[in-house]
């Protein structure tokens, strides 16, 4: 029987923590022990920086065990649209950015015991060579050279690709494993309020003088308007048994293309994608293709994820707003979480430490917010908000919608999820679902 789990939790067993129990201090607190989470405790350790990580449930139990784990600067078609936006300067800041992330990644993934393998990562085209040669042309402008090639490992025929050398792809959870030992981190450590300078959990409270949001969803509605700067999608993962070893990592460039990469002997696909809460081709969608290129290929098991979308695409690293001092975010990762959050946990980690970082202004979340997309996420919000439903989003009451696939409550708003019981799934939220 194909199994519904990430195939990287098949025989990994992560290190388990205490529950914080009283009071005590701390100079950093990171709440959400994800990837980004735990990578920036990694690097604050490394700095000599007194900290903690609080996290609500198991390190690595959201979105980071869901993760297809490419290592990327490329990420789509984005370099064009970044240089002619903000212009070549800020758009070189965001590929040296992910770019640094990548190498980063490289030099720990060599002495940790992870699957770490360097591959090339493509954006292919089924039928828009345009689109490749003008991404081309402006990462050249940026002055970067990219991979350029007509051959794709594809079963189905493609105008060609733009490829970066020597990205990767590994095991996250072993890679987790390799790091965390030793660091400060409390599970079962669910945050439910925020003072000033001190967070009440269920069983204690922790006093900090920074803290970083590392939640995914920021959880704090007061300030920075977060719920307006971006919205979340769900994407789904099928792993098929003994598929065609590939050299390199791919992605369409169509919106609802598919993804492609190798794990072992599986072909990991990406696809189905679609805004939380609404309707979308998630796993048939990607099945149907499956049967169509892959007849051969029996399914492993199948998976699902779920990402912040900024209105932008740039994510939002640094400080929280400008009326909270001391407070930092690391949130909008895009659906490139793992360069992302490598390059989160370094500019926040010089951010505490006040030491310049040349990429912190590309990523500023006080950024100016007038995008089509700031539109797009209000009129939707407000239609939910007076939509006739039972069950509503305790986060800011939207209406709820059931998704079919997942059996599963979502809210189209902000996406959060609960289940059939109406327990959390998916964050912003942080309690129940109101009846």
């Amino acid at each position: 029987m194909v199994e519904m789990r990430s195939i990287w939790t098949e025989n990994i067993s992560l290190p388990q923590f205490k529950q914080l129990k009283g009071s005590r201090k701390t100079d950093v607190l990171i709440i959400g022990g994800g990837m980004a989470g735990i990578l920036c405790a990694y690097f604050l350790k490394k700095a000599g920086v007194d900290y903690v990580l609080a996290e609500g449930g198991r390190i690595c139990s959201g979105i980071t065990k869901n993760t297809t784990a490419k290592i990327t600067a490329q990420h789509g078609l984005i370099y064009r649209k970044l240089a002619d936006r903000l212009g070549t300067e800020r758009a070189r800041m965001y590929l040296e950015a992910n770019q640094d992330a990548v190498r980063k990644f490289a030099r720990l993934g060599r002495k940790i015991d992870c699957d770490y393998e360097v591959r090339p990562a493509y954006v292919f085209s089924r039928d828009n060579r345009k689109k490749l040669e003008d991404e081309a042309e402006a990462l050249r402008r940026i002055g970067f050279i990219p991979k350029v090639t007509d051959e794709c490992e594809l079963p189905f025929q493609t105008v060609g690709a733009v490829g970066f050398a020597e990205q990767g792809q590994f095991h996250p959870l072993k890679f987790v494993n390799g790091i965390v030992k030793g660091l400060k981190i409390y599970e079962n450590t669910f945050v439910k309020e925020l003072k000033k300078d001190r967070a009440v959990t269920e069983t204690g409270e922790i006093q900090f003088e920074r803290l970083i949001f590392a939640t995914h969803f920021p959880i704090d509605n007061k300030h920075g308007m977060y719920f307006l700067k971006m919205y979340q999608d769900r994407s789904y993962v099928i792993a098929l048994k003994n598929g065609p070893q590939m050299k390199g990592m791919y992605i369409d460039e169509a919106k609802g293309g598919m993804s492609f990469r190798n794990y072992e002997d599986c072909l990991l696909l990406g696809g189905g994608g679609h805004r939380t809460g609404e309707k979308g081709g998630n796993w048939e969608e990607i099945r149907n293709f499956a049967r169509l290129y892959y007849p051969n290929l029996d399914e492993k098991c199948y998976w699902a994820a779920q990402d912040c979308m900024t209105l932008d695409g740039i994510p939002y690293i640094g400080r929280y707003s400008r009326s909270m001092p001391g407070c930092y975010v690391a949130t909008g990762f895009n659906k490139w979480g793992m360069s992302s959050s490598m390059a989160a946990a370094s500019i926040l980690t010089d951010l505490i430490l006040e030491r310049e970082n040349p990429y912190a202004p590309v990523f500023h979340p006080s950024r100016n917010m007038v995008k089509p997309q700031l539109f797009v996420n209000g009129g939707k919000a407000v239609k939910n908000l007076f939509t006739v439903s039972k069950k509503r989003c305790p986060h800011m009451g939207c209406a709820l919608k059931w998704n079919k696939a997942e059996h599963s409550w979502d809210c189209p708003c902000h996406g959060s999820r609960f289940d059939g019981f109406g327990r959390l799934l998916d964050n912003p939220a942080n309690g129940g679902m109101r009846k």
